[in-house]
Formats: C-alpha cells, structure tokens, sequence
C-alpha cells in the first residue's frame, strides 16, 4: 500500500493542501518497487522512445554528445513522472493472506486504505469484487469500513487440491471513471481433516506355525492437508506378537508394514484384532484409525487335556444303577479332527469294572452295579483320552464309598438306683446308660437327651457312656413316680433315632409338716355358754405317707387372765374340735387367742401352728347404771335453775352406762314422775333435761324428777334416779335450803366441797398442760370425750361398760362450761351443747376405749367402784349456766 506525504500526510501527485508545486517526499513500500519492476521493461521503452524522438528531431549523436546526456537526464525525470502517472491510475495488484475455513464476515484486510481512498469515494464509485474464473463468490466489501471480507466458504482442498500454494484472483472494479485494480488472497491451509484409510477394516490369515519376522503390507492413510498437516506417524496398538515398521517410497510417501514378533498359537488366541492409528502434524493433531483383524490358523500341535488331573466323587453306598458318579472332560486346542476327544479306561481293576461304566463321548461315569460300604470304601480308576490323529493323555479318578445311615442308635440300662429317695441333692446319680451305633464316622455320633419336664438329665461319661442323675430336689407328694424317656439320636442324614422307657420311684421321707387349711381361725360363743359345748374345728394336712402324714393336734400351753388354757379350752387330738371347758363371761373377758399345734408321728416329727381367736358375744344380763345424778343416799345433788330460763334451756342432764354393748347397751330416758308434768322435759336418747316453757313466778321453788333408764335389750333392763332443782337466781336467796337433808352426811358438805375443789383445780390444771403440749407438738391425737374446759373421760367409766362404734351408752360428745359457786354448800353442773359424731372438728377424734386415757389420768379405772367416786367429787364442784 502506498504511505502518505512526508510533510502534509496526503497522497502524493498533486497536493491540495499545501500546494506545493513539485513531487512530495515519497517513501515507496515493497509492493510498490515489485510493481515497478514488472513495469521497468514498458517504462525503458518509453524511455527509449523519448530519446529516439529528441535524437530523430533535433539532435545528431555523433555531432553533439554533450547535449545527449542533458537530453538523456531530462527523459529519466519524464519516465519517473509517468510512471507515477501509470501508478495513480492503475495501483498495481494487491495480495493479501487469509486462513481457509474462517467465518463469514472475518476481515482480510482494509482496500480503502491500502489504496488511498476516502470511504465516501469508495461507495461513490460503486465499488465491487470480480472473481476471476469463478461465479462463487468468495470475498466481498464492506462499504461502512472499505473492509475486505470473507463472504463465502474457503476451503483450501477444494480450491487447490494438493498444490503446494493457492491463490485467490480477483478485481476491484469502480466506476465513474471506471478503475480496474488488480488482487489476490493467498489461502493458508489448516488441519482441518483428519487421515482416512481406505478401508475400515483390514484382514489378515497367518498360519500358527508361521515364522518369527514375516511382513505384511497395510496400505497408507491419506490426508487432505499439506506440508506439516499430512500424516507424519502411524501408532499401532500394543500387543505381544507384532510390531509396525513405516516405510517410505522413492517418490516420498509413506507406508507401513505389519511384522511377526513372536509366533502365533491358535489354541491360545485363534484371532487378534489390532487397532493401527495414523497421526498428522497439525497443531491440534488429528488421527485416523483402521482395524487390523488377523485370523489365526489351526495346526495339529496339541493333545488333549483333561480339566483336572485328578478326579474325585463322593458316592453314597446301595446308589441305583445307571447313577451318574463324575464327568470326565478333556479338551484339544486344535480344531477340526484334530480336536475331536474320545474316552476311555486304561488301568483298573477287575472289581471295579463290575460297578463301573463310561461314555466314551461324554465321558459319563455311571454306576453299573449295586455297591457296598463294607466291600469296599474306595476305587482307583486311570482314563485316558485320545484326539483323531492319536495325540492322548491320562487322568485318574477317585471315587470314595461314602456310608449310609442306616443303622438306628440302641440304648442299653446299666444299672439303676430304685427307689431314689426324695430328699437326695441335685446331682444325684441314678443311673447309667450306655448307647451303640453300628454306623461309622458321623453317621455313629449319638446325641441323647430326655424329655424336658422331669428332674433329672443325662451326663456324658466314657465313650458312649451317660449318667441319669438329678437336677432338682425331689418331692414324693407331688410326683412319686417318673416314666424317664430317654431318646438317641445320631447325625446322620436323615438322622435314625430310639428310644427307651426308664420306671423311677421315688421314696417317702418326712419332709412336709402339717398345714392348716386356713391361716387363722375364729370362734364365736354366748357369754353365759354351757362347759363343753364346741366352739369350733381345726383341720391340718400333711402330705406325707403313712405315719409321716399322721397328725395329732394339742393346744400350745399359755395363760388368760393369769389363769391356764387349758381351763378355758380343750382340743381334740385327733379330729382337731374345741371345746369349752367352762362359761365365759362377756363383762369379764371378751375375747382372747390359744395356740393350736397339729404334730405327725414322722421321725423326727414335724409340726405346725395355728392362732385360734375366740370372741364372747355379750348377753344382756347387765342393767343400766347411772353415773349423774348420783343414787339417792350416795350424796347430796341440788341443780340450779335460773328464774329467767326460757323454754328449751338445757337444765340438767342424766349420764348413765351399760356394761353390756351393742343395743344392749342403747338406752333410754324417761321421766316417771315430777313435781311439775308440764315444766320439764328428757331427751328420749341424749338424758338432756330441758324446760318446755318459760319459767314463772308460779312454778314451784323446788322441783323433783324420777328419771327411769332403760336399755334396748331382750328382755329389757332398768334403772331409775332422782333430780333435784331449784328456781332461783341465787342461793342467798333460799335460805330454808340450809334446812334441806337428805341424811345424816349432809353435814360433811362443806368438806366435802373443800376437796372437790382441790381436785378439780388440779385436774383442769393438768388437762390444760396435757392439751398444749399435744398442740405443740402437733401429734394428732383424739381430743377427750368432751371438748371444753371440764370434761367427763372416759377412764370415769367404769372399765365393764363399753362404747363401741358409737352404739353404746355415751354416743355424743358434750362441751362443759364449770363455774364454782362461792359460798355455796353444793355445786351444779351445766350443759352448755352437744355435739354429733358427723360434727366433730377435722382434727378431733372421739375416744372410745378407756385404755386411750390413762396417760391423762392415769390408773383411775382401776376399779368400777373408784371410777364412780371420782367421778362424783368432780362433778360436786361444778355449777351450771347456760352460755
């Protein structure tokens, strides 16, 4: 391309801009000089031309050389202004250089700039690309960028084929005027094709026997690519019999040769199939690959030979005929008749050719006879085995007799211990068995066993030797007698069995006392009951024999009430029956308990014991007995009645007990007589006296009550007492009261209150201490009979009169206010309210044995007689009110 003014930067001839008058400064490039040498012969034409006219027309060479050289010079200055004239209008030819396969659009070069032409122009002048010799076009130009361009596919095989170089011809044609350049691409080649042979596939026979060396000629792989990008190299793939030797022609291609490097053995590999590549040098390489199939062929070189060198079988003894025992088998490499294998027996003995047969085209042992274990155990047997041209060889054949099981296990008793006593420790030997097999090996291994649901076990001993001892203790009065099973079992498959029945008796020992047939036993009699009369029966067993389980019974010696047992019950010894040997009083004792023994005549003797608890029911042979107000005659009782009282005030109340219990000792009270019918009242079952109605000024200063007691039994029993009140404020107030004398022990009263007192003060001293000490140490304990600041105990009540579950004499509980009256020669008792069971505070409990108070009062139950007494001097220092 040209290069532009070296002072304005513009094309060279005339310039334009700087308006200079004589040719620019002119570097020219390469293409250029080369284009003005293809030109030189033309322009030394010209030249000549010039001369010849100047030296025609003006000038005589031999007359004026001087003006030939200066007419020389100027035609030099004139043929290099052409020549650039010549140059401005046609430019040459261009060549440029460009890869085969490039994509379309991919640019060659820039036409507008190595020709030195504006954009505009170039589109102006309708610029186009002419291919010479070829409507295909395959380059074109961009009239945006005056770039030229790949406008087609160029394949550099196709174009040229197998020339060294190629060359793309082609004119760039503008118009307006019309301008004709000449150019050329140069098409490089890639390696853009892989080497093909001409067959996929090339075979190959070689015989095995062939010798080591031999060649074989594999046709060369052909590339479309020149130069570097052809084949260079053939790779052929590794294995142990060829190698690949390449060889090159005279006119210089290559080819290979396949050469034998090892010899060839059918038998061990009849074809091979050998992978050949061939390799061109491009950048990346590319490859081409052909199978080489070589087919190997048979010769007779190999005998046969067996899979095994020795054979052996297993075979059961009594096999049927015609079972098959083992298969022998040989192969020969070879092929054809030369493979083909036969069998036969060449050394065994005479017996063994009774039992045995064989194939001689399987080579099929079968079993022709019947065979016995104990004939013989094993055979020895030599085949050999043959190829069509005579080619043999041997194998030996073991065949082991294997036994059968058929012979059962017997078992025999030895000796045996019989009966074995009962009390005998685990371990035991009883017995001793002995077990046999006729069998052999396995077959004769026995195992034996015996039924899991008897004491005893079999123990291996010597050999085939057990012993039948015991594993647990014996008991006669659960099993006397085992039927032991014991069963043989050997290992053969199928397993044979026995079995054998062994008769144990087992000896009685005295081992088991008797056992009552109930834990306890209770006997419920009357008081009152006839000496003699059966309370009740006892009954023991024992499970031993005979004598051993014989029981007697006796009563254990031990005492009631200090006195002996024996005056209370007896037993009888053989049938175990109680009896009562005198009559119990209920008051007295209520129930007590005697040991009863059961002993069997075993040696030593065993026994046992049972408790036999013996309850007196009570009778009701016992009257009520008042306790409040005292008995006529016993003291002298006055109750204080307030003028004021109202209708429904509690008065008085009538304590009274029963010795007897249950609705024996339910009672009731009832007023007989009074004074006054209509003033006073009784509760029927409480003895609280009440008034029915206001007191008035009318009503007697003194009144009497007759209050009858009565109890619930059958028939019913009664007591009566007498109550005396008074209607009056105070007691100054009643100043005949002094003269009221019941007898002669009314002078006493005045001591007699002096010594209430003080027991009263030390009593409810003492109860007060007594109940914060409990609330101190928070012990629930049940609170006393009544729950108030003076309260009657129980352990007042005389020790034969019971309360229980609340159905005796005292049912309610019963809160006491006391207030000593002073001066006074007799004291009141008031009852300020009751209280029901089912109202009781949740932490109180009613007492209702006397034993529950003697920690407060100590022994005063000592005696009924003591009990009434100091009941009675307590309640003489009480006077009653009302709250």
């Amino acid at each position: 391309m040209f290069h532009l003014c070296s002072r304005c930067q513009y094309r060279p001839a005339y310039c334009d801009q700087c308006g200079s008058q004589v040719l620019h400064d002119l570097v020219l490039p390469l293409r250029v000089l080369d284009f003005m040498k293809r030109r030189q012969l033309r322009i030394f034409s010209l030249r000549s031309r010039f001369v010849g006219l100047f030296d025609v027309s003006l000038f005589n060479k031999q007359q004026n050389q001087l003006m030939m050289a200066h007419l020389l010079r100027i035609a030099d200055i004139w043929g290099l202004v052409f020549v650039f004239f010549v140059l401005h209008c046609a430019h040459g030819e261009l060549t440029y250089t460009v890869q085969e396969e490039l994509k379309h659009g991919s640019v060659i070069g820039n036409v507008a700039k190595d020709l030195g032409m504006d954009l505009g122009r170039l589109s102006a002048r309708k610029a186009r690309v002419e291919m010479e010799g070829n409507d295909k076009v395959y380059v074109g130009i961009n009239m945006g960028s005056g770039s030229l361009m790949v406008a087609g596919r160029i394949d550099r095989e196709e174009l040229c084929g197998e020339k060294p170089t190629c060359f793309l011809k082609f004119d760039l044609i503008l118009e307006n005027p019309l301008e004709l350049h000449r150019m050329s691409v140069q098409v490089q080649d890639i390696n853009d094709n892989p080497p093909i042979f001409p067959k996929r596939e090339i075979k190959l026979e070689i015989t095995e026997s062939t010798a080591k060396g031999a060649r074989y000629r594999i046709n060369a792989a052909q590339d479309a690519d020149i130069g570097q990008n052809a084949v260079q190299n053939y790779i052929l793939q590794q294995n142990a019999n060829f190698l690949f030797s390449i060889q090159t022609t005279s006119s210089g291609s290559k080819y290979g040769e396949l050469v034998l490097d090892k010899e060839l053995d059918r038998e061990d590999q009849n074809e091979l199939r050998l992978l050949l590549t061939a390799v061109d040098g491009g950048s990346p390489p590319k490859s081409g690959t052909v199978v080489i199939h070589v087919t190997v062929l048979d010769a007779n070189d190999n005998a046969p030979v067996f899979t095994e060198s020795v054979y052996s079988a297993m075979l059961p003894e009594n096999s049927p005929i015609n079972t098959p025992v083992v298969t022998v088998s040989a192969t020969d490499a070879d092929e054809g008749l030369n493979g083909e294998v036969t069998y036969e027996f060449s050394r065994m003995s005479d017996k063994s050719q009774t039992f045995f047969s064989l194939d001689p085209k399987s080579g099929v042992i079968t079993v022709t006879d019947n065979i016995d274990y104990e004939d013989g155990s094993k055979y020895e047997i030599v085949v050999e085995a043959k190829d069509g041209y005579g080619l043999s060889s041997e194998a030996k054949l073991i065949i082991d007799i294997t036994d059968v099981n058929d012979n059962a296990p017997v078992i025999h008793l030895k000796s045996l211990s019989n009966p074995v006593p009962e009390n005998a420790p685990p371990g035991t030997e009883v017995g001793i068995i002995n077990v046999q097999d006729r069998d052999s090996e396995k077959n004769r291994q026995v195992r034996c066993s015996i039924q899991q649901n008897v004491p005893f076990k079999l123990v291996p001993s010597i050999k085939n030797y057990y012993s039948l001892v015991t594993t647990g203790q014996l008991d006669r009065e659960l099993v006397s007698d085992y039927n032991i099973t014991i069963s043989a079992t050997d290992e053969g498959s199928p397993p044979l069995s026995s079995s054998k029945t062994v008769q144990l008796s087992v000896a009685d020992i005295n081992d088991n006392p008797p056992v009552f047939e109930e834990q306890s036993y209770s006997a419920y009699v009357s008081e009152n009951n006839k000496p003699g009369s059966t309370l009740c029966s006892v009954s023991a067993r024992d499970p031993d024999w005979r004598q051993n389980g014989t029981v007697i019974y006796s009563l254990l010696p031990a005492e009631v009430n200090g006195a002996s047992v024996s005056s209370y019950l007896s037993v009888n010894g053989d049938t175990g029956v109680i009896h009562a040997v005198r009559s119990f009083d209920y008051e007295q004792l209520r129930s007590f308990k005697v040991h009863v023994m059961a002993r069997d005549n075993g040696s030593p003797p065993l026994s046992s014991n049972v408790t036999v608890s013996v309850f007196v029911s009570d009778v009701n042979d016992n009257s009520p007995q008042i306790l409040y107000p005292a008995p006529e005659g016993s003291s002298f009782m006055t109750e204080l009645v307030p003028k004021a009282a109202h209708g429904g005030s509690l008065v008085s109340k009538v304590i009274a007990v029963d010795a007897d219990s249950g609705q024996n000792a339910w009672l009731s009270y009832q007023i007989v007589r009074s004074t006054d019918p209509g003033l006073f009242t009784i509760g029927v079952h409480s003895g609280e006296i009440r008034t029915q109605r206001d007191i008035s000024e009318s009503d007697s200063m003194k009144q009497n009550l007759i209050v009858a007691v009565k109890d619930n039994g059958q028939p019913s029993l009664s007591a009566t007492c007498a109550m005396y009140l008074l209607i009056s404020d105070n007691l100054a107030e009643v100043p005949e009261l002094k003269d009221i004398s019941y007898d002669d022990k009314n002078s006493k009263l005045t001591s007699y209150l002096i010594i209430a007192l003080v027991c009263v003060s030390t009593f409810f001293l003492t109860f007060i201490i007594i109940v914060l000490g409990v609330r101190f140490c928070r012990r629930r304990k049940p609170r006393l009979l009544f729950d108030g600041a003076v309260a009657i105990p129980g352990a007042y009540l005389p020790p034969n009169y019971a309360d229980v579950d609340g159905t005796g004499t005292l049912r309610s509980s019963y809160n006491y206010d006391a207030y000593l009256t002073t001066g006074s020669r007799t004291s009141d008792f008031k009852f300020v309210s009751s209280y029901n069971d089912n109202t009781l505070p949740s932490d109180q409990t009613l007492k209702k044995s006397p034993s529950e108070f003697a920690d407060v009062f100590g022994s005063c139950d000592s005696s009924p007689e003591v009990g009434k007494s100091v009941l009675f001097t307590a309640l003489q220092g009480f006077h009653l009110q009302d709250c």
